[in-house]
């Protein structure tokens, strides 16, 4: 994948003084390539244009001449690495494109005559991965060039950037990797085990080999189309490639192989690119059923107890914001793609010194050393040198998503830089009963069958327009049938409901409810969900009228097809009870809160949050007028309600400041409580003590810290001038 191929010098026009548009010649040129226009939000996945790497390359000249043989080649030797290209000739609009880049690093290519105005304008943003000026006189901006670490070279030949591209974009893929964390097993966030039931589902679904490899053969020559060398390859592909159903570990030679199965791929899965996933759902789980029968292979292979125990290492450079976010002892995390891993420490530390060297300044080094005991380990890995494309490297390759948990962070020095060595090791079934009941629990609630769960999953990962696209994309599947058609019509839905868009919700839920309506009975239970669906977008709507007609065509439904208990009655029976509390119709929110409170207390646990809602809702409609109560001459003193006499009613009103009599009293002895504190501490800094864990719990009213909270003074150096004044 080099850029190292003889072409003709391509000279920069810095020198020109009259600065102009230039113009397209598109129809030149045998390869694609465009200029860019400012859109509102990158990578949407639904562009045609969608990038398919972890970077891209943004070339910046007002007097570049696009006619000429010389930026035809100096295009075509880039795409060999590249396969996004931007051409700009106004700098305003270039910085605004480069700096709306979400999910890629820019190598960026910039005459010498915009350079010095250009480049401190973007050095700062982590978009920015390296840069080049490229002009006729390299010795007048070298001395400048010293004050921007991003500034790689100042050359007169494309071909020198080329060979620095392809070196830095093996390491730009490299530090693309995402990691995904939770700190601590008490604070697991669903989003981190909904990662993990992604690989799950995309694996298991079943698919047609020939048609989806063909499938996948046509996209990517679509994405790749005007790239010679990835065509060939890409070629050579769709004739060779075979599963590894007869042992021929063609799945791992093609994904270590540096093109467009390894870039693409680990793109998709990193930033969960939905289109691509789709297509390339075939290779991915050939890989992972490679790893796991070349693992068995290895494992069942005699090996003594000095072997047991591998352990392997992982370079990589992260923002230090992320490090600090992710990484935390006694934490689990895992690599969002297929891992990569070296037995050979000074090949991870090699990689690691490069990144420092060449990478944004801003970065941290980490050495993550891998420690897993082989006899015991389920998780899929294997050593794959003498099998991958590069057959000498000493590689170990993990399947996608595996999660690990970080023992030990200590920071080291290797050839005077500072590295942060973060121990890790393998998780297990057995690691984490409560993190592994999460999971089941969360596996249990998808639905729907193969793409659909994924879709599924996008949507609980709060990817609403990736889920949309994939359920649209499902729904012009040929093979779908009215069963699948009416479920996807039915989670588009629910995605509108969620971003607000109620009609347009509803219209979904319509369509839905009508294609069932046409293979079952009008009574039959499936049609219940869709009719409580409609009234809930209607009660959002404020048309309550609407709303209690939907909810009560489900709750007829289910009353005929369920037994009386049943715990599915208790949901349109809450959903009543609630739009008949808005309405003011209290008596009769009152009876059908009760009928849901007596079902939840006969099948929830008396403990189960459901069961408190219900109590606190069915109290705000008895609730009685307090303000009133307390005036009722027939309970306090005739002559002056407002004379509180304890003897009388002493378990009647609590007098200090509490109920809807709040004693003035009470609010003037916190102040002076507080005065008191602050003039005790203000000569003191006052900071967390060591002995204080950061335990909060966040609710939704409060922030809870179970445990004592020590705190540390010492005199401030305000202390004199405090008190003088």
């Amino acid at each position: 994948m080099g850029c190292n191929a003889s072409v003709q010098t391509m000279n920069s026009l810095d020198d020109h003084n009259n600065v102009k548009p230039t113009v397209m010649h598109s129809s030149q040129l045998s390869i694609p390539y465009r200029k860019s226009k400012i859109i509102e939000k990158r990578n949407r996945c639904t562009d045609s244009n969608e990038i398919i790497q972890n970077f891209l390359l943004v070339w910046l000249d007002a007097q570049i001449d696009e006619s000429t043989n010389d930026f035809y080649n100096s295009i075509k030797h880039l795409r060999q690495t590249v396969n996004t290209i931007e051409i700009f000739d106004d700098e305003n609009e270039c910085i605004n494109y480069i700096t709306q880049i979400e999910n890629e690093k820019a190598f960026f290519i910039i005459s010498g005559a915009l350079c010095q105005s250009v480049v401190p304008r973007v050095h700062q943003l982590n978009q920015l991965y390296s840069v080049y000026v490229f002009c006729r006189q390299p010795s007048k901006y070298e001395e400048w060039a010293k004050n921007w670490p991003k500034v790689k070279s100042i050359v007169t030949e494309i071909t020198s950037i080329c060979d620095s591209v392809r070196q830095l974009a093996r390491q730009c893929d490299e530090d693309s990797v995402r990691i995904s964390a939770i700190k601590s097993l008490n604070q697991i966030e669903p989003s981190f085990i909904y990662t993990q039931l992604f690989k799950e589902v995309i694996l298991e679904i079943n698919f047609d080999q020939k048609k989806e490899i063909q499938a996948l053969v046509q996209y990517v020559r679509k994405k790749y189309d005007g790239d010679d060398n990835q065509l060939k390859i890409i070629d050579e592909f769709a004739t060779e490639y075979r599963d590894d159903a007869d042992g021929n570990n063609r799945p791992i030679w093609w994904y270590t192989r540096e093109c467009f199965t390894y870039s693409m791929l680990n793109k998709a899965l990193g930033v969960l690119q939905v289109d691509t996933l789709l297509k390339m759902g075939i290779f991915m789980r050939d890989l992972h059923r490679n790893i796991i029968k070349l693992h068995d292979k290895q494992m069942n292979e005699a090996f003594d107890d000095s072997q047991q125990t591998l352990t392997v290492y992982r370079g990589k450079t992260m923002s230090k914001e992320d490090f600090e976010n992710k990484i935390k002892q006694d934490g689990l995390m895992s690599f969002n793609n297929f891992l990569s891993t070296s037995d050979n420490r000074a090949v991870a530390l090699d990689f690691i010194l490069k990144g420092l060297k060449s990478a944004d300044p801003k970065k941290v080094g980490v050495l993550f050393e891998m420690t897993i005991d082989q006899k015991t380990s389920s998780t899929a890995f294997a050593r794959v040198d003498g099998i991958s494309f590069f057959p000498t490297e000493n590689e170990i390759l993990f399947t996608t998503h595996t999660v690990f948990r970080i023992q030990q962070i200590k920071e080291i020095e290797v050839d005077k830089m500072k590295i942060n060595q973060v121990k890790l090791t393998l998780t297990n079934e057995n690691d984490s009963q409560q993190f592994n009941a999460l999971k089941q629990h969360l596996r249990d609630e998808i639905t729907g069958t193969g793409w659909q769960q994924m879709a599924y999953l996008l949507w609980k990962l709060g990817e609403n327009e990736k889920a949309e696209q994939m359920y649209t994309l499902l729904l012009l599947d040929e093979s779908s049938n009215d069963k699948d058609k009416s479920y996807l019509y039915n989670q588009l839905g629910l995605i509108k409901d969620g971003q607000g868009d109620y009609s347009k919700a509803i219209e979904f839920y319509e369509r839905a409810l009508e294609i069932r309506q046409k293979t079952i009975s009008e009574n039959s239970s499936d049609l219940a969900p869709a009719w409580n669906n409609i009234g809930m977008a209607y009660s959002r709507m404020g048309e309550y009228l609407k709303a209690v007609e939907f909810y009560e065509k489900s709750l007829n439904i289910y009353e005929k097809t369920l037994p009386e208990n049943h715990p599915d009655l208790a949901s349109p029976y809450n959903n009543i009870a609630s739009l008949s509390y808005k309405m003011g119709e209290y008596q009769k929110a009152l009876d059908f809160y009760e009928k849901s409170m007596n079902i939840y207390e006969k099948t929830l646990p008396e403990n189960h949050p459901d069961l408190a809602t219900i109590y606190n809702n069915i109290g705000d409609i008895i609730q009685p007028d307090v303000y009133s109560l307390h005036y009722n001459k027939d309970l306090w003193d005739p002559e002056d309600a407002k004379e509180f006499i304890p003897e009388r009613h002493p378990m009647a009103f609590m007098p200090f400041g509490q109920g809807s009599r709040n004693c003035i009293g009470m609010r003037f002895g916190l102040m002076k409580i507080k005065l008191c504190w602050a003039q005790f501490l203000s000569p003191y800094k006052i900071s967390i003590g060591d002995k204080t864990k950061n335990n909060f719990i966040i609710r939704e009213i409060l922030v809870i810290q179970p445990d004592a909270v020590y705190i540390k003074h010492e005199k401030s150096k305000y202390y004199f001038l405090l008190f003088f004044c």
